[in-house]
């Protein structure tokens, strides 16, 4: 069955109107389409990356592998008016990184006398809501590789303690806490080396967000029993867990008294040796 309606000629004349309208909308809608820019469509390809060569042949470095991840700093970023705070606070926290690492890696006298213990990282990168740090294992002896943990250590409480407290006066509601995963493994040159790649870089990215854990690295890599100073290894306790990407009874150092705080749940993932 069909059904037919009437339309007035007021009511006709009124759709006319709108559908000229939308003819109107549609013809200005396309008229602000600009011509393809040839220049800019050739020079959006892989270079934009800025990786240089990437069909350059891969070197492979023996490096130390950190993650500096500041914790709920998307929930910071969300806050009003971000950029009155963000870039403050970046500024800041980079500069204050940056400047921890040479000085805990440097040791007496001042100016010329000053003397590297350990190299600086040959490789850094802006991560987003944190850093990643690479350090070249060549020619470090065990003993080093277990002061540059606990270096990484000592960063990560000196932001809690002495960088949070400082920048809380001068930003609202910065990131409290800074959480770092370190591995140790062999990672591989992308194009120029700019950027590399490597099983130890996701380990260490893994690490960092492990429960509600802060600091942790694994026993792969780091004789903590034999060459780290008994003043450090004490704060730290051996367990094994499961790693999403790594894989299962995976042997790990973490802080013995975050570990003891952690909720009973939290506790259920690992298991004692």
């Amino acid at each position: 069955m069909l059904y037919f309606s009437e339309q007035s000629p007021d009511t006709a004349k009124a759709g006319k109107g709108l559908r000229m309208r939308r003819r109107v909308i549609v013809r200005r809608r396309v008229s602000k389409v600009k011509p393809a820019d040839t220049e800019k469509l050739e020079g959006f390809n892989p270079s934009v990356l800025g990786l240089g060569d990437i069909a350059l042949p891969s070197k492979e470095v023996e490096a130390i592998a950190a993650i500096f991840d500041l914790a709920r700093f998307t929930t910071f970023c969300n806050q009003v008016d971000p950029h009155l705070v963000v870039p403050k606070y970046l500024s800041n926290f980079l500069d204050w990184l940056f400047g921890e690492i040479r000085a805990r890696l440097t040791e007496g006298g001042y100016g010329e006398d000053k003397k590297l213990w350990a190299e600086l990282p040959f490789f850094t990168k802006f991560l987003g809501d944190g850093v990643l740090l690479l350090w070249s294992t060549r020619g470090l002896t065990e003993p080093l590789i277990c002061k540059i943990v606990a270096t990484l250590y000592e960063i990560r409480s000196a932001y809690r303690n002495d960088f949070y407290p400082r920048i809380s006066k001068a930003v609202d509601k910065p990131p409290s806490i800074l959480r770092c995963g370190i591995a140790r493994g062999r990672v591989f040159s992308v194009g120029n080396g700019n950027d590399y790649i490597g099983h130890c870089i996701n380990t260490a990215s893994r690490l960092q967000k492990l429960s509600l854990l802060t600091f942790c690295f694994p026993h792969r890599g780091f004789n903590v029993q034999e060459y780290m100073r008994e003043d450090y290894r004490r704060l730290f306790v051996q367990k094994s867990v499961t790693i999403r990407g790594v894989g299962e009874n995976e042997l790990i150092w973490l802080i013995k008294e975050e570990f003891d705080r952690l909720p009973e749940k939290s506790r259920e993932l690992f298991r004692s040796l």
